[in-house]
């Protein structure tokens, strides 16, 4: 099995600024994906310094963090194709999984971001899934992050906090 802890939004500097209860299952997950809006690099480099990571920048983002993250990411993942996207370009959330979906070609899993707002739906085959806002940042209604354990199929819940 693969764990992979999904986070996005989370519109905070460091490491020791989200909730504990993110930094327990970092220590025990085998991949980190962060969907965009970290806002400091410092979180970027202190998340890649837990070993396998992905991650893409948010429109909320430092042109540092810009610098070292690309718009999107495609990747292989225990034999899933995933796709993450916050989408950078920011903008009103409506129609948002259609705008991002346009971005990939055949993927499994799509993990986005923007919408502070947690959602797992799966659609024509394909796992749409946000974190939500790992800080609760607004408008979230709660601080929250994913989980996604990849065995012959994948399965994803998300975390309220």
């Amino acid at each position: 099995m693969i764990k992979v802890v999904v986070l996005s939004d989370s519109h905070t500097s460091s490491l020791d600024s989200l909730p504990s209860k993110i930094l327990d299952e970092l220590s025990g997950a085998d991949w980190v994906i962060h969907a965009g809006d970290f806002t400091e690099d410092r979180l970027v480099k202190e998340l890649k310094a837990h070993g396998n990571f992905k991650g893409v920048h948010g429109n909320m983002d430092s042109p540092s963090v810009k610098a070292l993250l690309p718009e999107t990411e495609l990747f292989e993942l225990g034999g899933f194709l995933v796709g993450v996207c916050h989408p950078a370009e920011g903008g009103p959330p409506i129609r948002i999984e259609s705008r991002i979906r346009e971005r990939f070609g055949s993927v499994n899993i799509i993990v986005y971001g923007h919408t502070h707002k947690p959602k797992k739906e799966v659609r024509e085959g394909i796992l749409y899934f946000n974190p939500g806002s790992a800080t609760g940042a607004w408008p979230a209604p709660y601080a929250s992050y994913g989980i996604l354990e990849i065995r012959e199929a994948v399965e994803a819940k998300i975390v309220r906090l």
